[in-house]
């Protein structure tokens, strides 16, 4: 997550907003990174007090918990991620929340918005700033990954509806499923391989693919950005 970001500052405040009924994912946040940075400083954030009560016995130094929402409990954190947070809202109140969510960041903050399964097999993401949306991410576990295009039911809410004909985001996917098929033979060498050689032929997107040997691809958002009313432009 953006690790020269965090080393770039002393003591990074970084906020896990609405982490459910356990607190296993904002601990483990924590832990990766604090191998990162190890003088961050994570808080998870749940609207739901019952929650913060249940979670607080996972507390330690330089992990809490707190009740909050958008309004990040005053808090002015480097980081905030929030997943599968806006799943549940109308794509006008989710951009609107995209908004609220990066004016509280810090100077230079970044936003991590997306949505992922219950096992953490499927996931997608954008990365915001104050100057909008940057990339989308896509993520799977590529052993059980059958077409990229699976991807499509975990996108966040600016994109999910745009999944169309004609929209950017359907013609990423279509050609990653594209690129997925004709990288068939390379999955003799494993499904790692087949991936790293379908996002390696999607020159057109401008893609970012370092992480693809994990199951990544990222791209700038203006490779998906809606178009035809642009309601998804982002704060």
């Amino acid at each position: 997550m953006h690790g020269d970001l965090l080393r770039s500052t002393e003591r990074p405040l970084v906020v896990d907003l609405g982490y459910g009924a356990s607190a296993v994912t904002t601990v483990e946040l924590f832990t990766r990174l604090r191998a990162v940075q190890p003088d961050v400083e994570v808080v998870g954030l749940e609207i739901d007090q019952d929650r913060v009560d249940g979670a607080r016995d996972a507390a330690r130094d330089g992990l809490s918990f707190r009740r909050g929402g958008f309004e990040l409990a005053g808090l002015r954190p480097l980081v905030v991620r929030a997943l599968n947070v806006l799943r549940q809202y109308e794509e006008q109140p989710a951009l609107q929340a995209w908004q609220t969510l990066v004016a509280g960041l810090a100077p230079g903050g970044l936003l991590v918005e997306g949505t992922c399964d219950e096992i953490g097999r499927r996931a997608a993401w954008v990365a915001l700033t104050a100057e909008g949306p940057q990339t989308l991410t896509l993520a799977a576990h590529l052993p059980t990954l059958d077409r990229p295009s699976e991807l499509a039911e975990r996108l966040p809410k600016a994109l999910i509806h745009h999944n169309v004909p004609g929209q950017p985001v359907h013609a990423l996917l279509s050609a990653l499923d594209d690129a997925w098929d004709r990288a068939a033979p390379q999955a003799v060498f494993g499904p790692r391989a087949r991936w790293i050689a379908a996002c390696d032929a999607l020159v057109w997107a401008g893609k970012d693919s370092r992480r693809a040997k994990l199951g990544e691809l990222t791209v700038p958002w203006r490779t998906v950005a809606p178009t035809g009313g642009g309601e998804a432009e982002g704060p």
